[in-house]
């Protein structure tokens, strides 16, 4: 596997993969080398079009990936592509989508595996109550991205809308 690191808005990102595809995408808690070492050709792509993310210049992403996990989690990732920047979606509906609503806290824990951060966008899972539920790198990066993305909290019980 080869690494390549790059400063973001939230801290430190480590993007691993190879010719395959990208398989993680996370925020660290490290110090950087000044000055970054050069990323490899694979991981090029994604480091310059999360660079674009950052600065508002890109929406979506078309580097090849390539995580790993189980028949289920791949599942709830791909569904989780089909949930469009600048917008919001509740565990429950996320559930409906992949077809079987009894499987929510199996959703949430896909979800929460999740090895690709912002491209595969579980960021933009909420609770049914509009609450912004779970993050594995944390709320404050999760409420971040999505003002990034346009969206914000609604004047109506907390539910989450565009500008």
């Amino acid at each position: 596997m080869l690494t390549a690191f790059m400063n973001s808005p939230l801290g430190p990102v480590r993007i691993t993969g190879d010719e395959q595809g990208v398989a993680a995408i996370s925020c660290v808690v490290v110090t950087l080398p000044d000055p970054i070492p050069d990323v490899p050709e694979p991981l090029q792509a994604a480091v310059r079009q999360l660079t674009e993310y950052f600065a508002g210049t890109r929406q979506t992403f078309d580097f090849a990936l390539n995580p790993s996990g189980t028949v289920f989690q791949q599942k709830v990732w791909q569904a989780l592509l089909d949930v469009p920047f600048g917008t919001t979606l509740s565990y429950l509906a996320l559930t409906r989508r992949i077809g079987d609503e009894k499987a929510i806290r199996a959703v949430a824990a896909a979800n929460g595996k999740n090895p690709l951060w912002i491209v595969v966008p579980c960021h933009r899972i909420i609770g049914s109550n509009g609450s912004l539920t779970g993050y594995a790198g944390g709320l404050w990066r999760k409420q971040w991205l999505l003002t990034h993305e346009g969206v914000r909290p609604g004047a109506n019980q907390g539910q989450l809308s565009l500008f």
